[in-house]
């Protein structure tokens, strides 16, 4: 059964994963105010770290906030809270100094754990285990889980290439200041749906 629905499982992951959202947001800023080898790092910790999330929230981690609802209170709390500071630290990146790095993209470790306090994170995750593996079966939590590694690191790639080719355009330190604060902007804006509910 679970054979079947692997091109749906596919399809899924891509589309959550090449659409905008916290994730692809700040790689985007990233790719423009580090470049791509930079920000290697943050793609993997996110293409791993929801992976791993993926896999949790599939053997049964989903099932504590179901039991626990001030835990869903909580963990909205912190998310909002985390974001809106990367927001404000995307907003007042500094311009690069020639001969300098001007700042640093986030880690591995960061970029990981952030993915525990993304909201699109949360509902990917919950969504792609309800439907591709409502089983809960070690086997087709691990297939679903898989898929979204696969699939997520070229998705999300898409957007640091693009903010890397933004660049060019912003070798100006008004335009990458714009742009910074538009990034942080629509970063902010993903909240909508945790604050919504």
């Amino acid at each position: 059964m679970m054979m079947q629905t692997l091109p749906a499982l596919m399809a899924f992951a891509f589309v959550t994963s090449v659409t905008p959202g916290p994730n692809n947001m700040m790689l985007m800023a990233s790719g423009a105010n580090f470049g791509f080898a930079r920000t290697v790092p943050h793609m993997l910790g996110i293409a791993i770290g929801f992976t791993a999330m993926v896999f949790l929230v599939g053997m049964g981690l989903a099932g504590l906030f179901q039991a626990e609802p001030r835990a869903v209170v909580a963990l909205a709390v912190v998310s909002v809270a985390y974001m809106l500071w990367l927001a404000w630290k995307i907003a007042h990146a500094a311009p690069p100094e020639p001969g300098r790095a001007g700042g640093r993209p986030l880690t591995f470790l960061q970029a990981a754990l952030f993915q525990w306090v993304n909201p699109k994170a949360w509902a990917m995750a919950l969504t792609a285990v309800s439907v591709h593996a409502p089983d809960r079966s070690v086997w087709a939590v691990a297939v679903v889980a898989l898929v979204f590694g696969a699939i997520n690191f070229p998705s999300v790639s898409v957007w640091t290439l693009v903010g890397q080719e933004m660049r060019r355009f912003l070798t100006n330190p008004a335009r990458l200041r714009a742009f910074n604060w538009t990034m942080a902007a629509l970063l902010v804006l993903s909240l909508a749906p945790v604050l919504w509910h």
